[in-house]
C-alpha cells in the first residue's frame, strides 16, 4: 500500500492565499485552482482565519448592499420562475390530450 505524503505549506503561503480569497472576494474554488491546491484545503484556511478575525472584515460598501440586495432579488426570481418550469413541465409530462 502506499502512503500518501502530505505537503505542508509555510504560514506566509497560507496568510496569502486567505488573503486572496478574502481581500478580493474571489471563491475559493478559483484561488485553489491558480495557487495549485485542493479547495478543501484552502476552505479550511479561510474559515480558520474567519474565526480567529471574527469581527474585523470590513463592512458592505452602500454600491456593495445594493447589489447584494438585486442579486437576492434575482435570486428570488429565478427560483420561482423554476418552480413555474417544474410543475409546468410536470403538468405536459402526464397524458393531456
Amino acid at each position: 500500500m502506499l502512503a500518501r505524503s502530505r505537503k505542508s505549506y509555510s504560514p506566509e503561503f497560507r496568510e496569502e492565499a486567505v488573503k486572496l480569497v478574502i481581500e478580493t472576494s474571489r471563491p475559493i474554488a478559483q484561488v485553489a485552482k491558480e495557487l495549485g491546491i485542493h479547495e478543501a484545503t484552502l476552505g479550511n484556511w479561510v474559515n480558520v482565519y474567519r474565526r480567529e478575525h471574527a469581527g474585523e472584515e470590513p463592512a458592505l460598501t452602500v454600491s456593495e448592499r445594493a447589489r447584494l440586495r438585486e442579486l437576492e432579488r434575482e435570486a428570488r426570481e429565478l427560483r420561482l420562475e423554476n418552480e413555474f418550469l417544474k410543475k409546468a413541465a410536470a403538468y405536459f409530462a402526464k397524458d393531456h390530450r
